[in-house]
């Protein structure tokens, strides 16, 4: 993700997600985790504007390790420091925002993969889409790159196991949205852009350009589900959310 966001560890991400309660026609989805400065994860959802929340960053999983969360500034948890979470998604759910981990009930696993092989990703999303067939329903989501296929999940977009793929769209729009539609068997595809002109290298939409002109292009899809957004933080500075809401 051409994000202005660095972590001292491989770039290889696995996403915890807490769901948003079904909408009708597009939603909008957003990261929250990597600024503390962005309040907690009860305040992101209890602001309505959101369908969808990722949390952001389950860094360190696989090869017999602990799994790790990397929350930034929100918490530490290597002093068990993040265990508030739980109350957090709990309340998120109140709020009509549902809750795959089972210490946190969470929803499902979001990837997004920058690093690393793309080798394997195919058989964790089979083997975690193995716990839907244990009574509750396990979301499987990602955000590959633009570049079709994308290098690290390309072939596990392709076993059709995926609900949401938030797709870095940026700056390689019309086009590449008909082939990731037509190509990828998910049930929605999201438009993911930057939320405010600092939340990435590149690839930020103005409201009116993505209101008026973006959105009426890749709207009568039926694969559309609405708009990703980086991050909760760069939302909260620039309205972004707010501003695109209605249009969604």
């Amino acid at each position: 993700m051409a994000l202005k966001m660095k972590l001292s560890v491989p770039l290889i991400f696995l996403l915890v997600l807490v769901l948003a309660a079904g909408s009708n026609g597009g939603g909008i989805s957003i990261y929250w985790g990597q600024n503390g400065n962005e309040g907690t994860l009860a305040e992101t959802c209890a602001t309505g504007k959101y369908e969808y929340v990722n949390i952001a960053f389950l860094a360190t999983f696989g090869n017999g390790q602990t799994p790790m969360v990397n929350l930034a500034g929100h918490c530490d948890p290597y002093s068990d420091g993040c265990t508030g979470l739980s109350s957090d998604i709990k309340s998120c759910q109140a709020e009509g925002v549902k809750g795959v981990r089972r210490r946190l009930d969470l929803d499902g696993i979001d990837f997004d993969i920058e690093g690393g092989t793309g080798e394997h990703w195919d058989d964790l999303a089979t083997y975690l889409s193995g716990y839907s067939k244990k009574g509750k329903k396990v979301y499987l989501t990602a955000a590959p790159q633009c570049l079709f296929p994308d290098a690290w999940v390309g072939s596990a977009l392709k076993t059709g196991l995926f609900d949401y793929v938030w797709v870095q769209f940026y700056n390689n729009l019309e086009d590449a949205w008909k082939q990731w539609t037509s190509d990828i068997p998910a049930t929605k595809i999201f438009l993911g852009l930057p939320a405010s002109p600092d939340a990435a290298g590149s690839g930020f939409i103005p409201v009116n350009d993505l209101t008026s002109k973006v959105l009426p292009a890749i709207k009568n899809s039926s694969k559309y589900g609405g708009v990703m957004l980086w991050s909760k933080y760069y939302d909260d500075q620039s309205g972004y959310s707010s501003s695109i809401r209605n249009h969604v």
